[in-house]
């Protein structure tokens, strides 16, 4: 996907480049002429944006986990592709340019069509920003305002770990009560295979593979199973693959004693085939810990958004306990061992010689018949000799049973005492909102307990709170690297105020497509921080040069605008054409070109329109004061005559 961005991005310097040289000529200069002046005049703005960019893209090396590497990658590949490009547009661009352009006598009827449309567009252009260049408390107020809209709309949109990808396969869990057999689970894993059979080869399930017991935690556990649905490739159904996983649950949901639901893998693993909700509650003792998740739950499952709430401490796991009348068993002549042995090598197990035959050895193990161990009634068949009489006496007269139930284990989190409360959430309903919601019922229900959480609720949580520290960083490092190019903290200032603008596009464009902010939309945030930030470098840039010249900072501002104007407008157009290709994709990995591509597309037409006029307002009105990087070159010069 950095590939692709690249595309669109790497060709901004060339373009800028070529740009100018072209312009050059169309005033009378040769080729060899322009392309020497034409370089040195945008080698300043060439080297200020790349060098924001990969400013931008620093602060992502530092970031851990499963972002991180996302960031990692992204930011690698794209600050190598500016460089490169930058390093090529300041030396093979001008020098071939000065070899292959040549001036045109004449030109094709599109070619005149298309030079009146830009120059109509110029002058409405010129017209409109000398009105809107004095309406400076108007463009200030319009800032204020996309700030705070901007802050509004990233703190209220949906926010997920990533988007839901159609993966072409979706899973099937498959949990029996906690004292089912694997005959028991296996039955009823074959009946729900039954229900999603029919559809194979129909056009949409490819494949079906049925596991007893599951995967990964479950794989020792009898009670669980596991069905993976492959489905036809993308080009071949109709349907997106939840849909047809939501169509599955209707059929599978029929199956009594059982409980069995799909879920879709998602493109990065977190929490493996786990639940996106991992609320852990931490406390002292487990007996507080069963209070709390009760309240938690029942609370919980007031909000119809949250379904299939459940916590990893049941006590569903039935044990019988064996209690031995010793008493009894001592007048009778029975001896508490031999009732153990006899119990245990009966309803158990029990390993008592070996056997060698042809160089291979065997183990003899006793074990009662399975119908004969399967009920606690099964205790009047077994007997045991009396060391008094030598008789046989059942054992059943000389014990007790007490049937109770408990968990299957005791679980610990970071070494202390936990319960973790599972949950999917609806198609309208963020994580980020199921994850706020139990939160808010801890504070008010159950105050003592400790909150913390697990697979993709604590890798949503950690990206939550680093992209706070990311956007800071790459704001800090942009503009620190911009004043110490300006010689100035006004240029910078006045460049920065582009990003807010870029940012609410983009946010706008996720909200327009349903999409949410994730992983892969804060990638594309963060490039827009440097995207838009080139639009303006090259604006304030060539403003300083012009009024080095001796030029007013009201003429030079707006000369430079209208001049910057065709660049600005080319190397935004081939950024938002670029990225076209993501939004428009389809097949799998869609709903993250989507994100990126949209968030991109839609911050760069936002900012590269209001950029053209607020840029210039901004600079006419706190630049009046500010002297030229050349400056100080100038008046060593002046002393030294």
């Amino acid at each position: 996907m950095a590939l692709v961005l690249a595309i669109g991005i790497v060709v901004d310097d060339a373009i800028v480049m070529l740009e100018n040289i072209v312009r050059r000529m169309e005033n009378g200069e040769s080729a060899l002429v322009a392309a020497y002046k034409g370089s040195k005049q945008v080698s300043f703005a060439i080297i200020a944006t790349t060098l924001v960019l990969v400013a931008v893209f620093i602060p992502l090396i530092f970031i851990k986990g499963l972002s991180g590497v996302l960031y990692t990658e992204t930011a690698v590949t794209l600050s190598a592709a500016v460089i490169i490009s930058s390093f090529v547009a300041l030396s093979l661009s001008p020098m071939i340019a000065s070899k292959i352009l040549t001036k045109k006598n004449t030109k094709s009827k599109i070619s005149l069509s298309f030079e009146k449309q830009q120059n109509k567009f110029k002058e409405f252009y010129k017209k409109t920003l000398l009105y809107w260049i004095r309406k400076k408390k108007i463009i200030i107020s319009f800032l204020v305002v996309i700030l705070v809209l901007t802050i509004s709309v990233f703190i209220f949109a949906p926010k997920k770990l990533m988007p839901e990808e159609d993966r072409g396969a979706f899973f099937v869990i498959i949990k029996a009560p906690q004292s089912s057999g694997f005959e028991y689970t296996s039955s009823k894993a074959q009946e729900i295979e039954k229900f999603l059979l029919p559809e194979v080869g129909k056009g949409e399930y490819r494949r079906l593979i049925l596991r007893v017991p599951g995967f990964g935690k479950s794989s020792k556990q009898v009670n669980s199973g596991f069905i993976i649905v492959l489905l036809e490739h993308w080009d071949k159904r109709k349907r997106d693959g939840k849909r047809i996983m939501m169509d599955s649950f209707r059929k599978i949901s029929k199956v009594p004693g059982v409980l069995a639901f799909p879920i879709m893998p998602q493109g990065i693993r977190t929490g493996g085939i786990q639940k996106p909700v991992q609320f852990v509650i931490l406390g002292n003792t487990y007996q507080e810990l069963i209070e709390w998740k009760e309240i938690i739950k029942r609370e919980a499952r007031k909000n119809k958004k949250l379904i299939n709430i459940e916590d990893d401490f049941n006590r569903n796991k039935p044990i019988l306990k064996v209690k031995i009348d010793q008493k009894k068993a001592s007048d009778l002549g029975v001896s508490t061992i031999e009732i153990g042995k006899s119990i245990e090598t009966i309803f158990g197990s029990r390993n008592v010689t070996k056997f060698t035959k042809d160089g291979k050895e065997y183990s003899i193990i006793l074990q009662g018949d399975i119908k004969n161990r399967q009920e606690p009634s099964n205790l009047n068949k077994v007997y045991v000799r009396s060391k008094n009489n030598g008789k046989l006496v059942s054992i059943s007269n000389l014990v007790s049973l007490e049937e109770e139930g408990t968990a299957p284990f005791l679980v610990r989190y970071n070494r202390q005492k936990a319960v973790t409360i599972s949950a999917r959430v609806e198609e309208n309903y963020t994580l980020s909102e199921a994850l706020s919601f139990l939160e808010n019922i801890v504070k008010e229900k159950t105050p003592n307990a400790r909150i913390e959480y697990k697979g993709e609720s604590e890798e949503l949580k950690e990206t939550s709170y680093q992209i706070y520290i990311i956007f800071a960083l790459a704001l800090l490092t942009a503009y620190l690297v911009m004043a110490a190019q300006f010689e100035s903290f006004k240029h910078p200032f006045t460049i920065m105020l582009t990003v807010p603008l870029a940012i609410f596009g983009g946010i706008l464009g996720l909200l327009v497509v349903g999409s949410s902010i994730n992983i892969f939309s804060q990638i594309a945030l963060i490039i827009l921080i440097g995207l838009a930030a080139k639009n303006g470098i090259l604006i304030v840039e060539f403003a300083n040069q012009l009024r080095d010249e001796g030029k007013e900072i009201e003429k030079a501002i707006i000369e430079s605008a209208n001049l910057r104007l065709r660049p600005v407008l080319m190397t935004s157009l081939s950024t938002i054409i670029g990225v076209l290709p993501l939004v428009i994709s389809s097949g799998p990995g869609a709903a993250s070109r989507l994100t990126v591509g949209i968030t991109i597309f839609a911050g760069m037409i936002f900012s590269t329109f209001f950029t053209l006029y607020i840029i210039p307002s901004i600079y006419l009105l706190i630049g009046k004061n500010t002297k030229s990087i050349n400056a100080v070159s100038k008046e060593l010069k002046k002393q030294l005559r």
